[in-house]
């Protein structure tokens, strides 16, 4: 039976707590990693204390899992201005939209 693992997070950067969280399930998971993004008009945003945009994020993933065939990192934990719109969590259309965004490719 295979197993997926999905992984949700800032990565913004990659630290030494999420190389040894992935490392974890390397060996008995299909790995989905889910790098937030916020996103307004089109472009993304990114802040002094949420420096670094998705495709250095995902750079920095593939530099340090070059070669795992298990490990998927996907742009689908997008949230779209206004932001407001997705609170409260468990009751906003909006919230429920983005989780079925996450995870229609995983197929575990």
């Amino acid at each position: 039976m295979v197993k997926a693992a999905a992984i949700l997070a800032h990565i913004n950067p990659l630290t030494n707590s999420h190389v040894d969280i992935i490392s974890h399930f390397q060996e008995d998971y299909n790995i989905y990693i889910f790098p937030v993004r916020f996103l307004k008009d089109g472009k993304e945003i990114n802040t002094k204390s949420f420096p670094f945009p998705y495709e250095l994020r995902k750079a920095m993933l593939e530099s340090v899992f070059p070669k795992v065939p298990n490990l998927t990192i996907s742009p689908d934990y997008t949230f779209f201005s206004p932001f407001i719109k997705y609170l409260p969590p468990l009751i906003s259309p909006y919230s429920w939209m983005l989780r079925s965004k996450i995870l229609q490719n995983i197929h575990e």
